[in-house]
Protein backbone atom coordinates (compact mmCIF):
# COMPACT_ATOMS: atom_id res chain seq x y z
CA UNK A 1 0.00 0.00 0.00
CA UNK A 2 0.99 3.30 -0.45
CA UNK A 3 2.21 5.15 2.42
CA UNK A 4 2.64 9.31 2.01
CA UNK A 5 5.43 10.81 3.66
CA UNK A 6 5.33 10.92 7.56
CA UNK A 7 3.49 8.31 8.20
CA UNK A 8 3.62 5.22 9.39
CA UNK A 9 1.32 1.80 9.73
CA UNK A 10 -0.72 0.71 12.62
CA UNK A 11 -2.17 -3.06 12.97
CA UNK A 12 -4.63 -3.20 15.67
CA UNK A 13 -6.78 -6.65 16.22
CA UNK A 14 -9.55 -4.41 16.96
CA UNK A 15 -9.73 -3.08 12.94
CA UNK A 16 -11.08 -6.73 11.90
CA UNK A 17 -14.39 -5.57 13.56
CA UNK A 18 -16.31 -2.48 12.01
CA UNK A 19 -15.27 1.03 12.93
CA UNK A 20 -17.74 4.77 13.79
CA UNK A 21 -18.06 5.90 10.70
CA UNK A 22 -16.13 9.29 10.01
CA UNK A 23 -18.94 12.22 9.22
CA UNK A 24 -18.27 12.47 5.64
CA UNK A 25 -21.04 10.96 3.33
CA UNK A 26 -18.81 8.68 1.76
CA UNK A 27 -17.50 6.37 4.46
CA UNK A 28 -17.11 2.81 3.38
CA UNK A 29 -16.42 -0.07 5.78
CA UNK A 30 -15.71 -3.12 3.17
CA UNK A 31 -14.68 -6.54 3.87
CA UNK A 32 -13.47 -8.92 0.52
CA UNK A 33 -12.90 -12.84 0.60
CA UNK A 34 -11.62 -15.37 -2.81
CA UNK A 35 -11.72 -18.80 -2.68
CA UNK A 36 -10.41 -21.23 -5.25
CA UNK A 37 -10.19 -25.10 -5.34
CA UNK A 38 -7.85 -25.54 -8.25
CA UNK A 39 -8.83 -29.58 -8.32
CA UNK A 40 -12.14 -29.10 -9.04
CA UNK A 41 -11.95 -26.04 -10.97
CA UNK A 42 -14.42 -23.83 -8.95
CA UNK A 43 -13.90 -20.27 -7.07
CA UNK A 44 -15.89 -17.59 -6.04
CA UNK A 45 -15.34 -14.27 -4.39
CA UNK A 46 -17.66 -11.82 -1.65
CA UNK A 47 -17.67 -8.27 -1.07
CA UNK A 48 -19.82 -6.72 1.72
CA UNK A 49 -19.17 -2.81 1.99
CA UNK A 50 -21.39 -1.06 4.18
CA UNK A 51 -21.92 3.17 3.45
CA UNK A 52 -23.97 3.56 6.91
CA UNK A 53 -23.81 7.46 5.98
CA UNK A 54 -25.33 6.92 2.84
CA UNK A 55 -27.67 4.34 4.39
CA UNK A 56 -26.97 1.12 2.13
CA UNK A 57 -24.43 -1.26 1.60
CA UNK A 58 -23.01 -2.71 -1.12
CA UNK A 59 -23.31 -6.67 -1.80
CA UNK A 60 -21.39 -8.74 -4.58
CA UNK A 61 -20.89 -12.74 -4.83
CA UNK A 62 -19.71 -14.06 -8.27
CA UNK A 63 -19.44 -18.04 -8.37
CA UNK A 64 -16.83 -19.22 -11.23
CA UNK A 65 -18.22 -22.61 -12.36
CA UNK A 66 -16.04 -25.35 -14.19
CA UNK A 67 -18.32 -25.35 -16.69
CA UNK A 68 -17.00 -21.56 -17.51
CA UNK A 69 -20.70 -20.33 -16.31
CA UNK A 70 -20.27 -17.92 -13.50
CA UNK A 71 -23.30 -16.79 -11.14
CA UNK A 72 -23.28 -13.29 -10.43
CA UNK A 73 -25.37 -11.00 -7.68
CA UNK A 74 -25.43 -7.54 -7.05
CA UNK A 75 -26.99 -5.35 -4.24
CA UNK A 76 -27.31 -2.42 -2.57
CA UNK A 77 -29.69 -3.20 0.06
CA UNK A 78 -30.75 -0.57 3.28
CA UNK A 79 -29.08 -0.51 6.75
CA UNK A 80 -28.82 1.19 9.74
CA UNK A 81 -25.32 1.86 11.22
CA UNK A 82 -22.21 0.38 10.74
CA UNK A 83 -22.05 -2.42 13.50
CA UNK A 84 -22.02 -5.57 11.43
CA UNK A 85 -21.00 -7.25 8.14
CA UNK A 86 -24.53 -8.88 7.08
CA UNK A 87 -26.84 -7.82 4.27
CA UNK A 88 -28.58 -9.61 1.33
CA UNK A 89 -28.21 -12.96 2.24
CA UNK A 90 -24.23 -12.17 3.04
CA UNK A 91 -22.76 -12.62 6.44
CA UNK A 92 -19.01 -12.16 7.14
CA UNK A 93 -17.83 -13.68 11.13
CA UNK A 94 -14.63 -12.91 12.61
CA UNK A 95 -13.99 -16.18 15.00
CA UNK A 96 -10.44 -15.04 15.78
CA UNK A 97 -8.73 -11.65 14.98
CA UNK A 98 -5.87 -12.12 12.07
CA UNK A 99 -6.71 -16.14 11.66
CA UNK A 100 -9.74 -17.38 11.62
CA UNK A 101 -13.43 -16.04 9.60
CA UNK A 102 -16.04 -17.51 7.97
CA UNK A 103 -18.04 -16.33 5.08
CA UNK A 104 -22.04 -17.76 4.43
CA UNK A 105 -24.46 -16.50 1.60
CA UNK A 106 -27.80 -17.51 1.18
CA UNK A 107 -29.94 -15.89 -2.04
CA UNK A 108 -30.04 -16.06 -5.72
CA UNK A 109 -26.77 -15.60 -8.30
CA UNK A 110 -27.43 -14.29 -11.88
CA UNK A 111 -26.51 -17.70 -14.13
CA UNK A 112 -24.44 -16.72 -17.28
CA UNK A 113 -22.73 -18.73 -19.78
CA UNK A 114 -21.54 -15.45 -20.98
CA UNK A 115 -20.03 -13.49 -18.20
CA UNK A 116 -19.41 -10.80 -20.44
CA UNK A 117 -23.01 -9.68 -20.23
CA UNK A 118 -22.48 -7.94 -16.89
CA UNK A 119 -20.60 -5.12 -19.11
CA UNK A 120 -24.86 -4.07 -19.20
CA UNK A 121 -26.24 -5.22 -15.83
CA UNK A 122 -30.06 -4.07 -16.97
CA UNK A 123 -29.35 -6.21 -19.89
CA UNK A 124 -27.71 -9.00 -18.18
CA UNK A 125 -30.51 -9.26 -15.48
CA UNK A 126 -33.37 -9.12 -18.06
CA UNK A 127 -31.37 -12.12 -20.38
CA UNK A 128 -30.29 -14.65 -17.49
CA UNK A 129 -32.13 -16.74 -15.23
CA UNK A 130 -31.58 -16.30 -11.23
CA UNK A 131 -30.77 -19.57 -9.41
CA UNK A 132 -30.28 -20.53 -5.55
CA UNK A 133 -26.83 -20.25 -4.26
CA UNK A 134 -25.49 -21.63 -0.69
CA UNK A 135 -22.10 -20.80 0.48
CA UNK A 136 -20.11 -21.65 3.47
CA UNK A 137 -16.30 -21.30 3.72
CA UNK A 138 -13.98 -21.15 6.57
CA UNK A 139 -11.30 -19.31 6.26
CA UNK A 140 -7.86 -19.15 8.12
CA UNK A 141 -4.62 -17.24 7.77
CA UNK A 142 -1.37 -19.10 6.41
CA UNK A 143 0.47 -15.53 6.13
CA UNK A 144 1.12 -12.36 8.74
CA UNK A 145 -1.62 -9.61 8.23
CA UNK A 146 -0.08 -6.96 5.26
CA UNK A 147 -1.44 -3.18 5.90
CA UNK A 148 -2.90 -1.94 8.57
CA UNK A 149 -4.30 1.98 9.35
CA UNK A 150 -2.32 5.10 8.14
CA UNK A 151 -1.54 7.08 10.73
CA UNK A 152 0.95 10.42 11.59
CA UNK A 153 4.68 8.82 13.03
CA UNK A 154 2.85 9.98 16.50
CA UNK A 155 0.03 7.91 16.00
CA UNK A 156 -2.82 10.08 15.48
CA UNK A 157 -5.03 9.72 12.74
CA UNK A 158 -4.49 11.59 9.63
CA UNK A 159 -6.33 14.23 7.39
CA UNK A 160 -7.65 12.69 4.21
CA UNK A 161 -9.66 14.64 1.10
CA UNK A 162 -12.85 12.52 1.20
CA UNK A 163 -13.46 13.21 -2.77
CA UNK A 164 -10.35 11.70 -3.44
CA UNK A 165 -9.45 9.37 -1.15
CA UNK A 166 -9.79 5.49 -1.14
CA UNK A 167 -9.51 4.07 2.14
CA UNK A 168 -7.92 5.21 6.15
CA UNK A 169 -7.34 1.66 6.55
CA UNK A 170 -6.34 -1.33 4.37
CA UNK A 171 -5.29 -4.97 5.71
CA UNK A 172 -4.58 -7.95 3.17
CA UNK A 173 -3.90 -12.08 4.12
CA UNK A 174 -3.62 -15.39 2.28
CA UNK A 175 -6.21 -17.74 3.59
CA UNK A 176 -6.15 -21.43 3.19
CA UNK A 177 -10.16 -22.17 2.55
CA UNK A 178 -12.35 -25.50 3.34
CA UNK A 179 -16.63 -25.27 2.97
CA UNK A 180 -19.32 -26.06 0.14
CA UNK A 181 -20.45 -23.28 -2.89
CA UNK A 182 -23.86 -24.35 -4.07
CA UNK A 183 -25.61 -23.08 -7.11
CA UNK A 184 -28.52 -24.32 -8.74
CA UNK A 185 -28.90 -27.48 -6.38
CA UNK A 186 -25.13 -28.23 -7.45
CA UNK A 187 -22.24 -28.39 -4.45
CA UNK A 188 -19.42 -28.14 -5.09
CA UNK A 189 -16.83 -29.12 -2.01
CA UNK A 190 -13.85 -27.15 -1.49
CA UNK A 191 -11.41 -29.32 0.38
CA UNK A 192 -8.42 -28.02 0.22
CA UNK A 193 -8.59 -24.71 -0.90
CA UNK A 194 -6.63 -21.51 -1.01
CA UNK A 195 -7.48 -17.49 -1.53
CA UNK A 196 -7.04 -14.20 -0.32
CA UNK A 197 -9.18 -11.52 1.66
CA UNK A 198 -8.98 -8.15 2.14
CA UNK A 199 -10.56 -5.52 4.37
CA UNK A 200 -10.64 -1.19 4.20
CA UNK A 201 -12.00 1.71 6.14
CA UNK A 202 -12.58 5.46 5.57
CA UNK A 203 -13.97 7.27 2.89
CA UNK A 204 -13.95 5.75 -0.44
CA UNK A 205 -15.41 7.46 -3.75
CA UNK A 206 -14.39 4.22 -6.67
CA UNK A 207 -14.00 6.77 -9.45
CA UNK A 208 -10.79 7.86 -7.03
CA UNK A 209 -8.77 5.16 -8.39
CA UNK A 210 -6.96 6.14 -11.67
CA UNK A 211 -5.70 3.02 -12.42
CA UNK A 212 -4.50 -0.18 -11.17
CA UNK A 213 -4.30 -3.90 -11.49
CA UNK A 214 -4.14 -6.73 -8.66
CA UNK A 215 -3.16 -10.05 -8.51
CA UNK A 216 -3.73 -11.82 -5.58
CA UNK A 217 -2.60 -15.44 -5.82
CA UNK A 218 -2.17 -18.03 -3.12
CA UNK A 219 -0.52 -21.54 -4.18
CA UNK A 220 -0.72 -23.38 -1.51
CA UNK A 221 0.10 -23.00 2.55
CA UNK A 222 3.13 -21.89 1.72
CA UNK A 223 3.76 -20.42 -1.22
CA UNK A 224 1.61 -16.74 -2.51
CA UNK A 225 2.26 -14.55 -4.50
CA UNK A 226 0.59 -10.56 -4.46
CA UNK A 227 1.61 -8.14 -6.68
CA UNK A 228 -0.21 -4.66 -6.98
CA UNK A 229 0.77 -1.67 -9.40
CA UNK A 230 -1.00 1.61 -9.25
CA UNK A 231 -1.02 4.45 -11.89
CA UNK A 232 -0.83 8.12 -10.47
CA UNK A 233 -3.42 10.20 -11.73
CA UNK A 234 -0.47 13.09 -11.99
CA UNK A 235 1.85 10.96 -14.06
CA UNK A 236 6.09 9.80 -12.98
CA UNK A 237 6.29 6.64 -11.88
CA UNK A 238 3.96 3.79 -11.40
CA UNK A 239 3.67 2.45 -7.54
CA UNK A 240 4.42 -0.85 -7.05
CA UNK A 241 3.62 -3.06 -3.96
CA UNK A 242 3.11 -6.41 -2.27
CA UNK A 243 4.77 -9.65 -1.04
CA UNK A 244 5.75 -13.12 -1.76
CA UNK A 245 5.33 -15.65 0.82
CA UNK A 246 6.78 -18.57 1.26
CA UNK A 247 7.11 -20.75 4.97
CA UNK A 248 5.21 -18.32 6.43
CA UNK A 249 7.17 -15.06 5.99
CA UNK A 250 6.36 -12.27 3.62
CA UNK A 251 9.38 -11.24 1.19
CA UNK A 252 8.28 -7.73 0.38
CA UNK A 253 7.82 -6.40 -3.29
CA UNK A 254 10.48 -4.08 -4.26
CA UNK A 255 9.64 -4.18 -8.18
CA UNK A 256 7.61 -5.30 -10.43
CA UNK A 257 5.45 -5.49 -13.81
CA UNK A 258 3.14 -6.65 -15.79
CA UNK A 259 2.27 -7.22 -19.69
CA UNK A 260 -0.73 -8.36 -20.83
CA UNK A 261 -2.81 -9.90 -23.58
CA UNK A 262 -6.41 -8.17 -24.59
CA UNK A 263 -9.19 -9.27 -26.48
CA UNK A 264 -10.96 -6.64 -28.98
CA UNK A 265 -12.92 -5.20 -25.88
CA UNK A 266 -9.58 -4.33 -23.42
CA UNK A 267 -10.89 -7.59 -21.80
CA UNK A 268 -7.39 -9.64 -20.39
CA UNK A 269 -6.77 -13.11 -22.10
CA UNK A 270 -3.54 -13.89 -20.27
CA UNK A 271 -0.48 -11.96 -18.33
CA UNK A 272 3.05 -12.54 -17.66
CA UNK A 273 4.14 -10.94 -13.81
CA UNK A 274 7.63 -10.19 -13.51
CA UNK A 275 7.57 -9.75 -9.31
CA UNK A 276 11.35 -8.92 -7.96
CA UNK A 277 11.79 -9.26 -4.32
CA UNK A 278 15.55 -8.90 -2.46
CA UNK A 279 15.74 -12.90 -2.48
CA UNK A 280 15.09 -12.56 -6.46
CA UNK A 281 12.26 -12.09 -9.40
CA UNK A 282 9.81 -14.69 -9.53
CA UNK A 283 7.95 -14.57 -12.96
CA UNK A 284 4.29 -15.66 -12.59
CA UNK A 285 2.07 -16.88 -15.67
CA UNK A 286 -1.75 -15.91 -16.23
CA UNK A 287 -4.21 -17.64 -18.38
CA UNK A 288 -7.48 -15.81 -18.22
CA UNK A 289 -10.58 -18.40 -17.57
CA UNK A 290 -13.72 -16.25 -17.76
CA UNK A 291 -14.43 -12.52 -16.73
CA UNK A 292 -17.09 -10.92 -15.24
CA UNK A 293 -16.53 -6.45 -16.04
CA UNK A 294 -17.80 -4.31 -13.56
CA UNK A 295 -18.30 -0.54 -13.83
CA UNK A 296 -18.97 2.61 -11.31
CA UNK A 297 -20.15 5.69 -13.10
CA UNK A 298 -19.66 9.25 -10.88
CA UNK A 299 -23.82 11.08 -11.09
CA UNK A 300 -22.31 13.99 -13.82
CA UNK A 301 -19.85 12.43 -15.56
CA UNK A 302 -20.02 12.50 -19.28
CA UNK A 303 -21.43 9.38 -20.63
CA UNK A 304 -18.73 7.65 -22.30
CA UNK A 305 -16.48 8.20 -18.81
CA UNK A 306 -16.45 5.72 -16.31
CA UNK A 307 -14.41 3.23 -13.59
CA UNK A 308 -14.77 -0.59 -15.04
CA UNK A 309 -13.14 -3.18 -12.65
CA UNK A 310 -12.73 -6.54 -14.25
CA UNK A 311 -12.71 -9.67 -12.38
CA UNK A 312 -11.17 -12.87 -13.88
CA UNK A 313 -10.67 -16.38 -12.66
CA UNK A 314 -6.97 -17.61 -14.32
CA UNK A 315 -5.01 -20.35 -13.81
CA UNK A 316 -1.49 -19.37 -12.65
CA UNK A 317 2.07 -21.29 -12.59
CA UNK A 318 4.63 -19.96 -10.51
CA UNK A 319 7.76 -22.12 -9.46
CA UNK A 320 6.55 -25.61 -10.38
CA UNK A 321 2.77 -24.54 -8.64
CA UNK A 322 -0.47 -24.45 -10.45
CA UNK A 323 -3.11 -22.69 -8.75
CA UNK A 324 -6.73 -20.64 -9.83
CA UNK A 325 -6.86 -16.89 -8.55
CA UNK A 326 -8.09 -13.51 -9.32
CA UNK A 327 -6.85 -10.89 -11.86
CA UNK A 328 -8.24 -7.82 -10.96
CA UNK A 329 -8.03 -4.90 -13.13
CA UNK A 330 -10.00 -1.30 -12.20
CA UNK A 331 -9.36 1.36 -15.06
CA UNK A 332 -10.93 4.58 -15.88
CA UNK A 333 -12.91 4.45 -18.92
CA UNK A 334 -12.65 7.17 -21.80
CA UNK A 335 -14.37 5.93 -25.30
CA UNK A 336 -14.02 2.39 -24.12
CA UNK A 337 -10.35 2.39 -23.75
CA UNK A 338 -9.33 1.97 -20.28
CA UNK A 339 -6.54 4.54 -19.27
CA UNK A 340 -3.55 1.80 -18.33
CA UNK A 341 -2.93 1.22 -21.89
CA UNK A 342 -3.18 4.41 -23.84
CA UNK A 343 -1.22 4.39 -26.66
CA UNK A 344 -0.61 0.18 -26.32
CA UNK A 345 -1.59 -2.17 -29.61
CA UNK A 346 -3.41 -4.91 -28.98
CA UNK A 347 -1.52 -8.32 -30.21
Amino acid sequence: MYMPPGTRLRLDPRDEYTHEPEPVANYNESMYFNAFDTRAGVGAWMRIGNRPNEGHAEVSCCVYLPDGRVGFMFSRPGIAGNHVMHAAGMHFEVIEPFKRLRVSYEGELLLMDDPHAMSDPSAAFKRYPKRPASIALDFEGVSPMHGGEIVGLDGQPIELDPEHAVYRGHTEQNMAVSGHITVDGQRHAVIDGAGYRDKSWGPRHWHSFFWYKWLPVTFDRDFGVLLSIKGRPEGGADRVSGNVLRNGVYEPVIDGRIETDYDADWYPRSLTAWVTTARQTYVLHGQVRATVPLRHKRAGAAANSYTRITESMSEYRCEGRRALGVTEYCDRMDDGVPISVRGQVRA
